[in-house]
This record gives C-alpha cells, structure tokens and sequence, in this order.
C-alpha cells in the first residue's frame, strides 16, 4: 500500500526505507475520498498533508461574485495541501475537492515537523517540496500576467498535459482565468491553424 508514497519520498530526497519508516511506518493513514468529497475547506487548518495513490483533486475558491477559481490540480503521485495553511497552521483561504474517487495516504503535520526536527533527509525533502510549490505558484501568477488566453491554454497543454486527459474543460476554463466559451474558441483556433 505504502510502496508508491515510499518511491516518491526517495525520488525526490535520498532517504532510505528504514528512515521513511522510522518516522511515518505508524503515521500513515491511508484515507478513501469519494469524487465531489473535500478534503479541505475553506476555514479549516489543514492539518495533514495527503499523498494521491490514486485520482485527481482541485484546489480551488469562491469568489465575491460566487465563481470557483481553481488554482492547482493534483494527480497520482502528488502531494496535496493548501500549504499556506499546512506550514502555519492557520485556516485556508482554498477548498481541496475530490474530482474523481481518490486513495489518499495522510501525513499529520506534528508528524512531519517530528520529523524535519530530527533528520536531514527529511529536512532536504521538506526543501525540495517547498520550493516545487513556490515556483509552481510563481508560474501560475506570471503566466497569468505575462501571457494572454491562448498562451496560457499552449503553456499548460506542453507542461502538464494530464490536465487535460483528467479534468473537465469548465474547470481547466476557469484555472485559465476565461470563460467556457473563450476556451472553445481557443481549442477551435489552435486546431485551425494546426498549433
């Protein structure tokens, strides 16, 4: 069961079985989310980060006007939090929701610091994590300063293409920060001209 969380943990920090055990053999808590189910919502303080073994998750909120801006998705093999609200512990601005049933392994947060605090694997892993989500944050908020709708749409199909094999274009309309109908017309453009 924890054989995907394990080969993830050692991809990304050079920690052996024995010290991803040590920490996290009893703390793992694998959870089963049904699709439109949260695992976070707005106010909460997210308390535990999730590993995805299995499904696809948006995080997203509402705006003034009612909309629901969704700003990441994440896929098997990601990590998942609103980790603002995860590294302070603090309520979320986001909510975290289940597009798909998903299997999820939890990590609390107590469990993590224990961890940062008394191994330096641990602590190059928690860098390395942190600095994936800074830069994917930075990415997102230039590409959407920086580049118009189309571009936006082009970025996001070379980057992560999985976006669109999983989620559904009203969503992917909305991560774009455009209308459904803007992002018809942009499929229909780019097939046109053979983008």
């Amino acid at each position: 069961m924890f054989s995907k969380f394990r080969a993830k943990v050692i991809k990304i920090a050079p920690i052996s079985q024995e010290e991803c055990d040590r920490y996290f053999l009893e703390k793992k808590i694998p959870t089963v989310l049904a699709a439109k189910y949260y695992f976070l919502k707005e106010g909460e303080i997210n308390s535990k980060m999730a590993f995805v073994q299995k499904g696809v998750l948006r995080m997203f909120y509402i705006a003034e006007d009612g909309k629901e801006i969704n700003v990441q998705f994440f896929f098997e093999d990601d990590f998942v939090a609103s980790y603002q609200s995860f590294i302070t512990q603090t309520p979320s601005k986001y909510y975290i929701q289940a597009l798909e049933d998903c299997e999820l392994i939890t990590i609390s947060y107590d469990s993590l610091q224990n961890a940062y605090s008394n191994s330096l694997p641990w602590q190059q892993f928690g860098r390395i994590i942190a600095e994936k989500v800074y830069t994917l944050s930075e990415q997102r908020n230039e590409s959407l300063l920086f580049m118009n709708a189309q571009e936006r749409y082009l970025d996001l199909a070379k980057k992560r293409p999985i976006v669109f094999e999983k989620v559904p274009l009203y969503h992917i309309a909305s991560f774009l920060g455009i209308e459904r109908e803007s992002l018809s017309r942009i499929r229909k453009k780019i097939v046109k001209n053979g983008l």
